[in-house]
């Protein structure tokens, strides 16, 4: 009957040790794939901060064109104008 409680005590040993192991491995899959998160994280701010620039660049472009178009009303260029520098303004009286 000991021999039947120590076989029994040697596989929940050996169990308890597997399961010890693969929470090892969870443990350092989980700590990979948050880096992982984090350096695509990373890779996404970047990309959203250049994709703002780049904008921002066309909305100038779009603006130059407009108003050194030959073709273009002078109502609308105005219109443009004015709005370009409202906005100038909230940016300031917000930096204020």
């Amino acid at each position: 009957m000991a021999e039947g409680h120590d076989k029994l005590l040697v596989d929940l040993e050996v169990r308890i040790k597997q399961v010890m192991f693969l929470c090892d491995s969870l443990k350092d899959e989980n700590n990979r794939l948050k880096s992982e998160i984090r350096s695509r994280q990373k890779q996404i701010d970047a990309a959203m901060n250049d994709l703002q620039q780049l904008k921002a660049k066309y909305d100038g472009l779009k603006t130059a064109r407009t108003i050194t178009a030959a073709s273009v009303d002078v109502e609308i260029a105005k219109t443009k104008l004015s709005k370009l520098v409202r906005e100038v303004d909230k940016c300031i009286n917000l930096l204020t």
